[in-house]
């Protein structure tokens, strides 16, 4: 039951803030919010809503600079967005934004705000606005943590995807193809990371309608090795591997049209 997963979550926390265990296990356990404690997959869709309004009841009544209020926003913002509820999510995280910049957080956190709120314009149509706001985290994780560090993989990745969907394909293969290979050496081949990031190349590929042939070739091929990685790591009901079981078909189907034009 979702609430027992709430209730499981909120106990785990309380006892690490009442014992000062320290912030390794505080992080840890904060992550009952939003995954599973024995297989340590992040959840989906409506149980990730519910948990997150559930996180969001639990600490709402703490002061606005507290940690936990607004990291609480930040669940509830990603569940509202993983049900698909963008109009409500745009609200939770233009005010979290507001928020971090009012009680003055750091640099790293309001980042995360709009990294988040980036991902809502773009559900909702904003693909500038996205782009924009995703091109400004990415370079300022850059200054602050290096390329090697995995928000600034991650903002690659969703700058990436925001060029793909304006079509700036060349710009979004020149971009992965710089970073594909830190994650491969950061993360490993068979991180989520990594293989949301082949799947956006390949996407920038074979949505191109100047691919060549080699081009489209090479996006089949980086999807065939990507789906069976992904499939053992998540199984395959996973939306990460159902979206490369889709991309790989795509592909496909227009290396297949193509040579035999």
């Amino acid at each position: 039951h979702v609430s027992c997963l709430a209730e499981q979550a909120k106990i785990l926390l309380a006892e690490a803030l009442e014992n000062n265990l320290g912030d390794k296990t505080l992080d840890e356990r904060w992550c009952r919010w939003h995954s599973c404690s024995l297989c340590e997959q992040n959840y989906h869709g409506v149980v990730t809503c519910a948990l997150g309004w559930a996180c969001w009841k639990t600490y709402l009544g703490r002061p606005e600079d507290d940690w936990a209020r607004g990291a609480a926003m930040t669940r509830l913002g990603n569940g509202l967005h993983d049900a698909e509820h963008h109009e409500d999510a745009l609200s939770v995280e233009e005010a979290k934004l507001a928020m971090e910049r009012r009680v003055g957080a750091s640099a790293y956190s309001i980042l995360g705000a709009q990294s988040n709120l980036a991902t809502t314009y773009d559900k909702l149509g904003q693909h500038d606005q996205a782009l924009r706001m995703r091109l400004g985290v990415y370079s300022e994780r850059l200054k602050l943590s290096g390329e090697e560090h995995r928000e600034t993989l991650l903002a690659a990745n969703n700058c990436a995807f925001s060029l793909g969907v304006l079509e700036r394909f060349e710009e979004a293969k020149s971009l992965m193809r710089k970073m594909m290979p830190v994650a491969r050496r950061v993360l490993g081949e068979s991180h989520e990371l990594t293989l949301m990031m082949r799947l956006n190349y390949a996407r920038s590929i074979y949505k191109d309608c100047g691919a060549t042939l080699d081009d489209l070739r090479e996006a089949v091929m980086t999807l065939e090795d990507a789906e069976p990685r992904a499939q053992r790591v998540f199984g395959s009901a996973h939306p990460l591997v159902e979206g490369i079981g889709i991309s790989l078909r795509t592909a496909r189907e227009t290396l297949a049209a193509r040579e035999t034009s």
